[in-house]
């Protein structure tokens, strides 16, 4: 049984590559990166994120088409070996997913054939995208490539398409997924105008955006012009000018609600949203409108065209020239030192726009506005990305700046020839692909702050993008099994010289120590669906724009496929002043999915942690890496821990100190708390099991699965105990009533004020004659990797 995150809406979540095999760095997964070529040359092979596909076709089992040999004269070794990797390709086909399950996971086969699945790399012997003939000696953001499409796929790629997909099983099944998703799309209304409160019209824009590029995919592999026309009705109805649209509701100087900024840059001619909330909902719209322009340039009259143009300008371009020109008409916070998903795609949405009319603009605003989104991404979206590469926001808003920034980058080298160093600007940007894999739990995310369900257009095919802009092939191999994969973007972004397996020397752990995120991920297989996970962090409580919890010492715990420990995720995104701000007083900390008592942490005094906690972190591994079997068991020895002090986050406390780690080859997790406090403590878990508690013994049950949790060494009266997932009565009353979490229980030890050793062991009960030992009491100052070791 999965998390019940709130059902909310509106929620925002190039050489490159070498020939040879690149080195995989085993101690830190990457692969060192070529050193960078300066973006000035030919289109290089890349890829970008997707929208959310239809679920129903998002999963094709099996292969989908037959790999050919290498046509190539070179010599016969390569053409062999081309041979071999095709094979092995089309043996290994597209791993299943649970569609049964809640978490959409990949489904590894289980084998230990290791000629399948080995390094990462990108084999050059094996067929893959042909040149670009648009290779600019100098380019320029005004100077855009001679032929249509400009943006995302240019022309040569859709002529090359077809023989890569009757060769390469993952895009055969994507291409069938998107064909699916476009007729289901298809039998749908137009998309409804919907204005959600002061949210805007966020998931509106996003839905117009996914149609817009199924139908032109689908129709520029057909020639069926029906769906030139279907896209022509998304965009007539997106500007209120359709039979009975009911966009047409919206006001018509702002339909688009340029107010809400985001929307209107993401569907190229929709428009905006509330002026106080900064263009958003245009953001979207633009780039919808935008890639509908391009991609079926050829197809629309020129009184579609001046129609689109006029809509775009409107709704769209107007309002971005505005945001960064007229700050006492539209509040351009975006744009002002933002370093976050609103930046990203903003600024995107106004560039794909842009590059798309380019040269058909009477209103000169896509010239302007090219002359400034570039330079603005560069200072602001290129580093919402830390130096450890962690997203500053959450993970869930991972999926929304990255799609923003590799869209923008994608569609400027396509367009123009150059992504002007937005892709290095940041030279750590590259380390995000690995935030995003070790992010993901064996169940789903590490749901820390505000993460919901409702992505929509943006999904983690950006990692297929920075695949070949960063050569991490273990990018884009994690990513073309995940339920998102198949998408428009995907089809073009993804490399079809790609081989290996992401998890063949991956490290099972990895810590990220960046002062404001700090957290680490630990596991016991990439492949083993039942493997165990944690995941922990610490990390300052201020500069996440505002989508932070206060969360100091929250975890995540993963075992038997299920996920025992877990987040509540988004709050109401519509509830007074959730996103109001960051201080000690903010009334986003009186919702209780964001106050510390909504979290897997310590609750000391009943009282919310200090948002000005400066937590410090050290962390251990015995780096552990699988090898490329799928079939995986760790050593005795194999273990990770990471150690946090945060007494900075509290009051009334002389010292808190949290420790979790890995024992018994990674069978246990034992979470270790050490407190000195003259005010009340109360140890908190969130879980979906049903909890039997009694003394210091607690038995969680889910299905056919158990958890055993015991206090160990337990200090005088320290027992669990349960409640629901609520408030206490002695909080503050917030300005709106909480959701309820249904299903969600709370595991608790209260303890009086004092000074306590408190370990906490959890045994999951994997039924395969596992032995469970019960470690020692070590200090948290004196964890090491050999501290728990049976003597």
């Amino acid at each position: 049984m999965s998390y019940n995150p709130l059902q909310s809406v509106n929620h925002q979540h190039h050489q490159i590559y070498q020939n040879e095999d690149p080195a995989f760095n085993q101690s830190t997964g990457f692969i060192t990166p070529a050193k960078p070529a300066k973006h000035t040359s030919k289109w290089i092979k890349i890829g970008i994120p997707v929208a959310v596909l239809v679920i129903a076709g998002a999963v094709v089992g099996g292969i989908l088409g037959s790999r050919k040999s290498s046509s190539s004269s070179s010599a016969a070794a390569s053409s062999a070996a081309a041979a071999s990797s095709a094979s092995a390709k089309i043996a290994a086909g597209v791993f299943a997913t649970a569609t049964n399950s809640e978490y959409m996971i990949p489904i590894y086969p289980s084998t230990t054939n290791t000629a399948l699945y080995t390094t990462p790399t990108f084999n050059s012997a094996v067929a893959g995208w042909p040149s670009d003939p648009f290779a600019p000696a100098t380019p320029s953001v005004l100077s855009v490539r001679p032929d249509r499409p400009r943006l995302i796929a240019p022309a040569y790629k859709w002529e090359a398409l077809p023989a890569l997909i009757a060769s390469d099983p993952y895009l055969a099944s994507w291409n069938a997924s998107i064909f699916n998703n476009a007729s289901q799309y298809d039998a749908l209304p137009a998309v409804v105008y919907f204005m959600d409160g002061d949210s805007g019209i966020l998931d509106v824009a996003r839905q117009v955006k996914q149609r817009v590029k199924a139908f032109g995919y689908v129709y520029r592999m057909t020639n069926n012009t029906h769906w030139v026309d279907r896209t022509w009705e998304e965009l007539q109805n997106a500007a209120g000018n359709g039979t009975a649209s009911t966009w047409a509701q919206a006001p018509a100087d702002d339909r688009w609600n340029s107010a809400h900024f985001l929307d209107t840059a993401g569907g190229y001619l929709l428009g905006s949203s509330k002026r106080s909330l900064a263009l958003r909902d245009v953001a979207e719209l633009s780039a919808a409108y935008g890639i509908a322009y391009d991609w079926l340039y050829d197809l629309w009259t020129d009184d579609q065209k001046a129609a689109i143009l006029a809509t775009l300008i409107q709704y769209g371009l107007g309002p971005g020239v505005q945001a960064f020109t007229n700050s006492s008409v539209f509040t351009g916070w975006w744009a002002n030192n933002i370093e976050g998903n609103w930046n990203c795609v903003c600024n995107n949405g106004l560039t794909m726009a842009s590059l798309a009319i380019l040269g058909d603009d009477p209103s000169g605003f896509a010239n302007q506005l090219l002359g400034l989104t570039v330079n603005n991404a560069k200072e602001n979206c290129a580093f919402a990305v830390s130096d450890d590469g962690t997203w500053s926001e959450t993970n869930d808003y991972w999926y929304f700046g990255t799609t923003g920034h590799a869209e923008m980058a994608a569609s400027l080298l396509t367009a123009t020839g150059s992504d002007y160093d937005l892709l290095t600007v940041n030279p750590n940007f590259y380390k995000t692909g690995l935030f995003h894999m070790y992010g993901s739990g064996a169940t789903t995310l590490f749901q820390w702050g505000d993460n919901g369900p409702n992505k929509y257009t943006s999904t983690a095919n950006s990692l297929l993008f920075y695949a070949n802009a960063y050569n991490q092939p273990q990018f884009a191999l994690f990513q073309r099994d995940q339920y998102d994969a198949a998408d428009p973007w995907s089809m073009f972004w993804y490399n079809p010289q790609i081989s290996g397996a992401f998890w063949d020397g991956m490290p099972l752990d990895h810590a990220f120590d960046n002062s404001t995120d700090q957290w680490m991920s630990m596991r016991s297989s990439w492949t083993d669906p039942n493997a165990l996970y944690v995941g922990i962090k610490a990390g300052t409580l201020q500069g996440h724009q505002t989508h932070n919890d206060l969360d100091v010492g929250d975890f995540v715990l993963d075992a038997l496929g299920t996920r025992w420990a877990g987040e509540l995720g988004d709050g109401d995104y519509l509830s007074p002043y959730y996103f109001s701000n960051d201080t000690q007083g903010s009334a986003r900390w009186m919702y209780y999915r964001k106050m510390t008592e909504g979290q897997n942490t310590l609750l000391l005094g009943a009282t919310n942690q200090d948002v000005t906690a400066k937590p410090t972190m050290q962390s251990g591994t015995s780096n552990t890496t699988q090898g490329s079997s799928t079939v995986f068991t760790p050593g005795s020895d194999s273990t990770a821990f990471f150690v946090t002090d945060m007494t900075s986050a509290y009051f009334n406390a002389t010292s808190v100190k949290r420790g979790i780690r890995l024992l018994n080859g990674r069978k246990q997790v034992l979470l270790q708390d050490e407190i000195n406090a003259s005010t009340s403590i109360m140890w908190r878990m969130h879980t979906n099991a049903t909890v039997s508690a009694s003394g210091t013994s607690a038995t969680l049950t889910i299905e056919d699965k158990t958890m055993n949790v015991s206090i160990l060494n337990a200090p005088a009266g320290a027992t669990f105990a349960t409640s629901a997932a609520k408030r206490l009565s002695t909080d503050v009353t917030p300005p709106a009533p909480d959701q309820d979490n249904p299903g969600v229980t709370v595991l608790i030890i209260s303890l009086p004020a004092g000074t306590y050793n408190l370990q906490v062991l959890f045994n999951p009960q994997w039924n395969d004659g596992t032995s469970f030992v019960t470690p020692p009491s070590v200090a948290l100052d004196n964890w090491s990797l050999t501290s728990h070791n049976s003597s």
